[in-house]
């Protein structure tokens, strides 16, 4: 939604709504192989994860922070990728916190982190908001960014989604 380029389309190319590849036609694949000039990258300690300022930034501090590799959205996250050690949504995490530490930002209490849902995404591209301060989000950014609501959800509900998913599809496999 907000910050994200909509005319650049989702990820309909190769490995579109997956993981692992790159899509040509998806603005963060671009972005995070360094082929949009215009957008700078900030200091990132995983070299599978890149961070950059969001373009329509609904607070003070808004950044993405993208995988390298193409991955669909966070409906498309499998076990694999949630908070476990050092899995794709914690790493992702770590990034967003570091980078508003680095910019001065310390009270991680007023920090808002979370994923649109689909289809409330315009680029299908797994990317993680990171808003700070929340307290001062502006109307329209309250909305958007509303905690756990039909188009935007946090870290933590995302993990519970992929949790509960993984293992509905464990048992019903077992069942077999």
């Amino acid at each position: 939604m907000a910050g994200e380029e909509a005319a650049a389309g989702g990820a309909e190319g190769r490995d579109a709504g997956s993981g692992g590849g790159y899509d040509g036609k998806c603005v963060f694949c671009r972005i995070a192989r360094r082929e949009e000039p215009g957008t700078a990258l900030l200091p990132c300690e995983y070299e599978d994860l890149v961070c950059f300022r969001d373009i329509r930034p609904g607070a003070p501090l808004h950044y993405l922070v993208v995988p390298v590799e193409h991955m669909g959205n966070c409906k498309t996250l499998k076990a694999e990728h949630i908070p476990v050690g050092k899995a794709v949504v914690k790493r992702m995490m770590e990034v967003g916190k570091a980078v508003l530490q680095r910019n001065n930002f310390s009270d991680l209490n007023d920090v808002r982190m979370g994923f649109h849902w689909p289809p409330f995404c315009s680029i299908s591209h797994l990317h993680l908001h990171v808003l700070a301060p929340a307290s001062q989000l502006g109307f329209l950014s309250r909305l958007v960014y509303r905690i756990n609501s039909y188009w935007f959800i946090t870290t933590e509900t995302s993990v519970c989604f992929t949790k509960t998913l993984f293992v509905l599809i464990y048992v019903s496999r077992g069942k077999q």
